[in-house]
């Protein structure tokens, strides 16, 4: 299966909000609404129009022409602003088949030629074995660990920090 990446459009929002209520929240931000209503598809695909191409990269993940899963790098702030956090999700059926491998390797490289970054980091829960193995693969390196640095569920994780330079 080969991955398509698109960008986003407002005649997606119905996608976007089923994608984002059937996705495994296990790894993901609490930053997601959850639920996952109309409205919060239209604030997020508000802010992806004014930021794309400028601040950040955001595209569907679409095969055979399906949204399985969204992808995005985000510019930093400030001095860290040549630096952008990448950030993924897959609908579950759609894990362990190589999809998300080939999605980090084509949105790092249209992040760093039209952001103009030097550096994409990302930040995984030490138990998503997966998302490290992506990584890897793309050729990110673990450049540390935040001991505790996050709480999901009521349970405080480790945080490894991957880095990919330009």
């Amino acid at each position: 299966m080969d991955v398509e990446l698109r960008k986003w459009s407002f005649t997606d929002k119905k996608e976007l909000k089923e994608l984002c209520n059937a996705v495994d929240r296990t790894f993901l931000s609490d930053r997601l609404p959850n639920p996952y209503t109309e409205e919060d598809a239209d604030w997020w695909l508000n802010m992806v129009a004014k930021n794309e191409g400028v601040d950040g990269i955001f595209r569907a993940v679409v095969v055979d022409g399906k949204i399985i899963g969204s992808i995005s790098v985000e510019r930093k702030a400030d001095i860290y602003r040549l630096d952008g956090e990448l950030g993924y999700m897959l609908l579950e059926e759609y894990w362990n088949r190589g999809l998300m491998s080939q999605a980090v390797r084509q949105v790092c490289k249209i992040a760093i030629q039209e952001l103009g970054l030097n550096r994409i980091t990302a930040n995984v829960f030490h138990l998503n074995l997966a998302s490290q193995r992506v990584l890897l693969k793309n050729g990110f390196a673990q450049e540390g660990t935040m001991y505790q640095a996050a709480i999901k569920d009521n349970n405080v994780y480790d945080i490894l920090i991957y880095g990919l330079l330009k």
